[in-house]
């Protein structure tokens, strides 16, 4: 039985991107989007265009290889409320999947749920449709998912509305770290009583939407608001599952593993916390006959993600020209079809020589350019000591040049050079 696990999609995010031209249609990879007409996509946000090309390489792999289930756990939108256009691309790469007798498995998260209990969530188009193929989990509960490998039993713990609680008699004025802890521990003790309730024959993962102790968060940290809840990594990792899907956190890692407790990250980076990051998916491989606890292999697969890179430069005081310095730094670094940005460090004396345009001109091969920012180092006057009143001119230039630590060797000889020959004139004059 072979799962593909990927999470927090985010259709939707737009940032750093610019309308597509045909010069960006007729470069898309040749698994983007098979058999829609591409001129559909000329305007369209570039950015949009990633995060579906993202997604576009997970439907590709799993169809060319057999997966018995494509399984998203959380936040296939940005928004709660995404775009007619947002919507209708990921439908069709829904279709795609159950089109060809892939089965799909949607948990709701964070950014799937509105804030109101009363309003439908982002995925609830695909239950109303009652589309064959597709579960929606937007409840707590196991689900029995029928595959062409045979049966697996998916434990769904979609993001919990934590303003539901709030509402309740028994939690009114509560603080939030009561009502949090509240959390942690029903759900513990859910997760708990679901795997005991499991068929042990049957293949059983645990898909949830939420944060593990111990897991090391990007960007998804500074696109909420509020003390996230979190569980024990003790809490999931069950040997009553044979897999731990995640999703929420963006940066691909595994936690535990046996059961293999596993992020796979998003497909996408969302902003400069995520440049360092791994970008892919999971493919998860069970054996239904082998034994419980050694019937699970798995591996992490890359996609083609888009690049940020960001390029600090570093002036110093005695540059020539601090423009050419930055240009030159600029052509060390790969930045074709990169999202870029580029820090300056100067001295006050040089910032008004660093040419802001001749800078982007150097990024014209980056895909976007997210900024070109100057830090400017205002010149700290050393003290040359409270002993100094009465010492020889000579001394104290002495003394200054030495606390200029910001100065090169040979500007602090030649300027003790000049500075001696200018005392030496002024004694000659007395």
């Amino acid at each position: 039985m072979r799962i593909v696990h990927t999470a927090d999609v985010h259709i939707g995010v737009e940032n750093y991107g610019r309308p597509a031209t045909q010069a960006d249609i007729d470069a898309l990879p040749p698994y983007f989007a098979p058999g829609v007409d591409r001129r559909s996509y000329l305007g369209l946000s570039t950015r949009l265009i990633d995060f579906l090309c993202a997604l576009d390489q997970v439907v590709d792999y799993a169809t060319r290889n057999e997966a018995d289930l494509v399984l998203i756990a959380g936040d296939a939108y940005k928004s709660r409320d995404p775009s007619q256009t947002h919507q209708r691309e990921f439908v069709r790469r829904v279709a795609t999947l159950v089109n060809r007798g892939i089965p799909v498995f949607l948990l709701t998260g964070n950014h799937d749920i509105a804030h109101s209990p009363t309003r439908a969530t982002a995925l609830a188009i695909f239950p109303t449709l009652d589309v064959a193929g597709v579960t929606v989990a937007e409840r707590f509960g196991t689900h029995r998912v029928e595959t062409r490998s045979g049966p697996l039993q998916v434990v769904a713990l979609p993001w919990i509305r934590r303003g539901q609680l709030l509402a309740r008699d028994e939690h009114q004025g509560a603080p939030i770290d009561e009502v949090t802890r509240f959390i942690e521990e029903d759900l513990t003790a859910r997760i708990l009583t679901e795997a005991e309730a499991l068929d042990p024959g049957v293949p059983a993962i645990l898909a949830a939407h939420v944060t593990v102790n111990g897991a090391v968060s990007s960007s998804e940290r500074s696109m909420m608001l509020g003390r996230d809840y979190a569980l024990q990594p003790s809490t999931v990792a069950l040997p009553a599952f044979d897999y731990v899907a995640l999703g929420h956190i963006h940066k691909h890692q595994t936690l535990i593993a046996s059961p293999p407790v596993v992020y796979p990250g998003s497909l996408q980076r969302v902003d400069f916390s995520e440049e360092d990051d791994r970008k892919g998916f999971c493919v998860v491989d069970i054996d239904p006959a082998s034994p419980r606890g050694d019937r699970t292999r798995w591996q992490h697969v890359p996609v083609d993600a888009r690049r940020f890179v960001t390029i600090d430069v570093n002036v110093p005081v005695d540059a020539e020209d601090p423009t050419a310095l930055v240009t030159r730094r600029i052509e060390q670094v790969d930045v074709n079809d990169a999202i870029v940005r580029v820090h300056v460090t100067v001295p006050a004396p040089l910032a008004g020589r660093v040419n802001e345009r001749a800078i982007r001109d150097a990024l014209a091969g980056a895909h976007s350019v997210a900024a070109v920012s100057r830090e400017v180092i205002h010149e700290r006057r050393p003290r040359i000591g409270s002993d100094a009143r009465g010492i020889a001119p000579q001394q104290a230039l002495e003394r200054y040049l030495a606390g200029r630590t910001d100065l090169s060797d040979d500007v602090r000889k030649r300027a003790l050079q000049m500075g001696t020959e200018l005392v030496a004139e002024e004694t000659a004059k007395e």
